[in-house]
């Protein structure tokens, strides 16, 4: 086998309709192969270093409809399951104050769960909520009143120390992000919302939202806490699609 037929396979998986990420995946798969062959049956090792794979497209992020993203972040703590316990009335406060806050601010769930009580503002408040991002970079989102969480005491049934965790579990400690997914699973369920309902959907469908109401990219990225404007450029595509969407439902020559 020469280089030349490698590319030559490649080509024509892509002409048979195999995407960037499948054939990527494919020439992996026979570079192992060869390099085993290298070394067990002493086959020539050909020069692959050159041969470069396709870029798999990242993908672009499933968004929640405004009405859904509202919905999970009001009513996530009213889920009840049939032939379940009905769930106490701390933690359908504190689900309800989480997902709102992962919309409202557009935090990734680590984010949220990481905070501790002297991090949050006072209820009613225009103070910033300080959040340490990825990488353990530092950052201020600002929340306003409609976004921010409601006071801790309502799931904590008393006054919190200041460095306690903001949302907790059932025996008090940090709550477990398992246990936050697990919420929303049984909600999305229950309400007939889609699988891609998750507690990240809803930091796409806040950069979804903003960009689709005008938002400037950059202060979007600010927002997000992403180190490069390319990685929030991803949501240009999706509301592209929107548009597109609508065009095609609305105009007279669409069809």
């Amino acid at each position: 086998m020469r280089p030349a037929d490698l590319r030559g396979f490649l080509a024509a998986r892509a002409a048979a309709g195999a995407g960037n990420a499948t054939r990527a995946r494919q020439l992996a798969a026979v570079r192992g192969f060869l390099r085993y062959l290298a070394r067990t049956a002493g086959l020539a090792p050909l020069a692959l270093a050159n041969i470069r794979g396709p870029r798999a497209r990242p993908p672009v992020p499933r968004a929640l409809t405004s009405d859904q993203a509202k919905e999970v972040a009001a009513r996530t703590g009213s889920i009840h399951q049939p032939g379940h316990a009905e769930r106490p009335a701390e933690q359908a406060a504190r689900d309800v104050a989480l997902f709102t806050l992962l919309y409202g601010c557009g935090l990734r769930i680590a984010e949220a769960l990481a905070l501790d009580v002297r991090d949050a503002p006072l209820p009613g408040g225009q103070a910033a909520l300080r959040v340490t991002g990825k990488g353990e970079s530092s950052g201020w989102c600002r929340c306003c009143r409609r976004c921010a969480a409601p006071s801790p005491t309502t799931w904590w049934n008393a006054a919190p120390p200041p460095e306690a965790p903001l949302f907790r579990g059932a025996r008090g400690a940090r709550l477990d992000p398992a246990v936050a997914q697990k919420s929303m699973r049984h909600y999305r369920r229950l309400a007939g919302l889609p699988e891609h309902a998750t507690p990240h959907a809803l930091r796409h469908s806040f950069a979804t939202h903003l960009l689709g109401g005008g938002a400037d990219l950059r202060a979007i990225q600010e927002l997000l806490g992403h180190a490069s404007l390319s990685t929030t450029q991803r949501y240009t595509a999706v509301d592209a699609a929107a548009l597109l969407e609508t065009w095609r439902r609305a105009h007279p020559r669409s069809g």
